[in-house]
């Protein structure tokens, strides 16, 4: 019933906004198409079906199916990775067995973790050809068959009933016009008329009406089809990714200059191959960031089981940390921004008629059987739901597109007969008596609610078979959801920008945008490029500066994200359509709202369970904290690396002394990085800023922390041999215990950008450092691997440690004021906030 309904341009009148994906055989006249075809609304022989399949293929998306054993073994390629191999072939060579076990472990862990989780992700191209699934109805041979739609080609004949999805790109034959649900294509909020001639696309679904149709587009060629290929050319690299790169990378550079130094330095002593071989494993295996992949995974994980809680499911785990980061979030209007149910606004109301009669009149002239949206969206809009049930309908006129109008015979209480109609105002004031007294008001009242994106129905009523009087205007609208203006509020506080992407035209977009308090400055999609098109600087920045956008198709969606990533924002994308697939998996972190699609939630990398965005505010905070995690742990791990790798380079440069064994160093890893996971559960601060790596601080705050630990290890050093005259053998057993202690003591420096007590770390986290710290300190003593060393020394190495751990503190703090000056003046500033779930239970 679309067509009596005053609205604002359709998208699809605009050269160049209608989607398409056979532009000859969708607009060409039916007698052309179907010679082109070789067809005929006869359909094809069930012969000429299989030639054709051959030759077009399956009416089904392609799936691009990758060697799972290749994929697992890809986890073992990149800058970490191999590092730790390089460690597992020098434990090999040297037969160093217990290290090779122990690392070769640790390395077939990380993959199994990554391989599991991104397996666990889903495949949004299987979610789109799983939504082709479907049976269809084709003439074959003169006679109806129940085929699965994927053996449809260009050509077949076939039926089109209520509740059908539609099976293929195709054009309607002669008969009654239907009314179709494009919402999942082109984000809709009505459903739209289509008759005899009119192209239907793949993927919508038939609400009113029953037709033939002659398809002409299968598989990728429909219009439905390139949007899966959309997703499949949306191929994203995480900035987590990155990150980890980059340590791996200055590690791994790091760990190269040291071992060239050494290794130059023993030729020239003339030491023995098999001792350079060894220490180049033991140099390997300090530089090598052994458990960093685990610990951050691990970290997301904890956070991904947290986020779950608040109904926000997490289907690949980077999501969280780029979530962090997104500073625009670009909302589908229908259904995520607003309720996708249309509904009666106040109506205008002529003097002589009140708002309770105007609705009833036009509730009247529906008919709820019919299930037409327009109709039900009139008779919802009754105060009083019995207010129809005096009332008797002893005839009812649908809608035609002749006519322009709905009309009933009501019988009321008192017996007395009349008719009301509701349609198009101009048609209905074309009726009405009255027309010229209140064609001015009218015409000013259905002006207004066209430009503030509101649907207009005129209403009138007769008695018995009297004239029409026109009785008023009744203004339709896709409310916003509850909670959608404090959260567009609420994230431009946290430093996220929201804007509008929808299929509604301008005016539509416009008004919803200003409910919200979202702005104003909506763009027309169509002024915009496509995905295979450069913008300009100028048409890039509008598109940076805009609020929102309209009349949007998928590929402006994923052309939008693409530019907004282009000049450098992290770019969440939310939407609940098959329209919505390609941009949610092209975004930095795709979000699929409730209700969503199959081809939405698979693409998406976070699915949401309850309605609106409320929940997506949380999931920002939740992957702060997360963030910040991830963060202080990876300074930690990359001053710890430093620390160890330049003091035994320069123990044995200087002093020609192994100052750690093998298995010292393989044990500091395991209890360090082990009791670390519970870093997972820390209490954090979130920021009301976008989150990023900042390479520079990282980096620049870990290298002084490495440093300054390497100062205090050598004064520790000097004191044992040139002080209290140890030998080399309790030294290397002192020196473990300092790193050890030291090293894990660096977490609680590195957890927070103010000094140490400004945030109180959460009770496992503490549990977990000394509980680890004591089995360190027992085994220094007692002599596990090592020689004993006894309680005394265990007790002044602890002292001596602690005293450093002050001095650190307050070299972190000048470390950040020159790394990070804007940040590190704020963070004493900063207070804890509330956990939620596990964390919160745990603090």
């Amino acid at each position: 019933m679309e067509a009596h309904v005053v609205q604002p341009e359709d998208p699809e009148s605009k050269p160049g906004s209608k989607p398409v994906a056979n532009d000859n055989l969708q607009t060409r006249p039916l007698a052309e198409v179907e010679k082109e075809l070789g067809s005929s609304p006869e359909g094809l022989t069930e012969a000429e079906a299989q030639k054709r399949l051959i030759q077009y293929g399956p009416n089904e998306i392609a799936e691009k199916k990758t060697n799972e054993l290749l994929k697992f073994l890809s986890y073992f390629w990149g800058p970490i990775p191999w590092m730790i191999e390089a460690a597992v072939i020098l434990s090999a060579a040297a037969q160093h067995w217990p290290d090779f076990g122990i690392i070769l472990l640790l390395l077939l862990a990380n993959a199994a973790v990554g391989f599991w989780e991104e397996h666990q992700a889903g495949n949004a191209v299987a979610a789109l050809k799983a939504t082709l699934a479907i049976k269809a109805r084709v003439k074959r041979d003169g006679k109806w068959v129940n085929p699965a739609a994927r053996d449809l080609v260009p050509g077949d004949s076939i039926r089109l009933r209520l509740g059908d999805i539609v099976p293929a790109d195709a054009r309607l034959l002669d008969g009654d016009e239907i009314s179709v649900d494009q919402s999942a294509l082109t984000g809709e909020s009505l459903p739209a008329t289509r008759k005899s001639g009119d192209a239907v696309f793949s993927g919508s679904i038939v609400r009113r009406g029953e037709i033939g149709a002659l398809v002409y587009a299968t598989g990728a060629k429909t219009y439905f089809g390139k949007t899966a290929e959309l997703v499949e050319t949306a191929v994203t690299v995480s900035h987590f990714q990155k990150a980890v790169l980059k340590i791996g990378n200055y590690l791994i550079v790091l760990a190269l200059i040291l071992v060239a130094v050494i290794v130059g330095l023993g030729i020239y002593r003339g030491e023995p191959i098999l001792t350079l071989l060894q220490f180049s494993l033991v140099l390997t295996v300090a530089a090598i960031p052994v458990a960093m992949p685990t610990v951050l995974s691990v970290t997301m994980a904890v956070g991904a089981r947290l986020l779950a809680k608040k109904q926000a499911i997490v289907s690949k785990l980077v999501a969280i940390e780029e979530l962090a980061g997104v500073d625009v979030l670009c909302a589908d209007k229908t259904g995520t921004l607003t309720q996708n149910k249309l509904t009666l606004g106040d109506p205008f109301c002529l003097d002589a008629t009140t708002a309770g009669d105007l609705i009833l009149a036009g509730a009247l002239a529906s008919e709820a059987a019919n299930n037409d949206t327009i109709d039900l969206a009139v008779i919802g809009g009754l105060k009083d739901k019995e207010a129809l049930k005096p009332y008797q309908i002893t005839h009812f006129t649908p809608f035609d597109p002749v006519h322009k109008r709905t009309e009933a015979t009501v019988k009321g209480a008192d017996g007395k007969t009349f008719k009301v109609t509701k349609g198009a105002p101009q048609v209905i004031l074309a009726l009405s008596a009255n027309a010229a007294t209140v064609k001015s008001a009218v015409d000013k009242a259905v002006d207004g609610f066209a430009a503030r994106g509101f649907r207009a129905l005129g209403v009138a009523r007769a008695k018995g078979d009297g004239e029409w009087l026109f009785l008023g205007v009744l203004p339709l609208f896709d409310p916003p959801r509850d909670d959608a203006k404090s959260t567009v509020a609420t994230a431009a506080q946290m430093g996220v920008k929201i804007k509008m992407v929808t299929g509604d035209a301008l005016a539509i977009a416009r008004e919803m945008a200003k409910t919200l308090g979202m702005g104003s400055n909506i763009l027309d999609a169509n002024t915009l490029g496509d995905s295979k098109s450069e913008e300009t600087a100028a048409t890039a920045k509008t598109i940076e500066d805009a609020d929102g956008f309209a009349q949007v198709f998928p590929e402006h969606k994923f052309h939008i994200v693409d530019v907004l990533q282009k000049h450098g924002h992290i770019v969440g994308m939310t939407g609940d359509g098959v329209n919505d697939a390609p941009a949610l998996k092209k975004a930095d972190c795709g979000i699929a709202v409730s209700g969503a699609t199959d081809a939405a939630r698979a693409a998406a990398a976070i699915v949401l369970l309850t309605p609106g965005l409320s929940v997506i505010i949380d999931a920002i905070k939740e992957s702060r904290r997360i963030f910040q995690r991830m963060n202080s742990y990876a300074i930690y791990r990359i001053a710890e690396t430093l620390r160890v790798l330049l003091f035994m380079t320069l123990a044995i440069v200087v002093f020609n002394f192994y100052p750690l064994t093998a298995i010292m160093i393989v044990m500091l890893a395991l209890l360090n990085d082990g009791a670390i996971l519970s870093i997972a559960y820390d209490n954090v601060i979130y920021r009301k800023k976008p989150e990023a790596w900042d390479m520079r601080t990282v980096l620049g705050v870990s290298t002084v922390l490495g440093v300054i630990g390497v100062i205090s290890a050598f004064g520790l050093f000097y004191l044992g041999e040139r002080v209290f005259h140890l030998d080399r053998a309790h030294i290397q057993t002192l020196m473990y215990l300092k790193l050890s202690v030291a090293g894990h003591l660096t977490i609680f420096l590195t957890r927070t950008r103010g000094p140490f007590w400004s945030i109180r770390p959460a009770p496992i986290l503490l549990l977990a450092v000394f509980g680890t710290q004591a089995v360190a300190t027992l085994i220094a003593v007692y002599g596990l691997f090592m020689t004993p060393l006894g309680w005394g020394w265990a007790l002044f190495v602890w002292g001596y440690a602690l005293v450093w751990f002050l001095v650190n503190d307050r070299v972190k703090l000048l470390a950040y004021r020159f790394f990070d000056p804007a940040k590190a003046a704020a963070a004493p500033k900063d207070r804890p906030l509330p956990q939620s779930g596990t964390a919160a239970r745990l603090a």
